[in-house]
């Protein structure tokens, strides 16, 4: 298996918004959980897939990522994001965590985190 990580950007954000079309979602609805969690916009997202961006490099230089990220909880594949020490792990699992809520049909309003204060 691959290091995600080394992956393309494009293939993973691909991924995620398949998850949640197979539930009726849809991209918009991923860019935005983006946008909230890391401040991306969806003309970064697009430039990111359009350049190759590797999925480490999304993660680990967002423009703007929620100070209050670390606040969520929950769990995916069986592990508690709030358990995850390491932070960009832990980013990878909240940003897929959030797909996840999206894909069973959690309101947008619920699945964000509250922004800054």
């Amino acid at each position: 298996m691959a290091d995600i990580y080394s992956m393309s950007f494009s293939r993973v954000f691909s991924l995620l918004v398949a998850k949640a079309e197979r539930k009726g979602k849809g991209r918009e609805e991923v860019e935005r959980i983006v946008e909230n969690l890391f401040g991306y916009s969806k003309e970064d997202i697009s430039e990111m897939e359009r350049k190759g961006t590797t999925y480490g490099d999304f993660l680990s230089s967002p423009p703007s990522p929620n100070p209050n990220r670390f606040q969520k909880k929950g769990r995916v594949c069986s592990v508690r994001v709030e358990n995850i020490e390491n932070p960009l792990e832990r980013d990878m699992r909240i940003l897929d965590l959030m797909v996840d809520e999206l894909a069973k049909g959690k309101d947008m309003e619920k699945i964000l985190i509250k922004e800054r204060e």
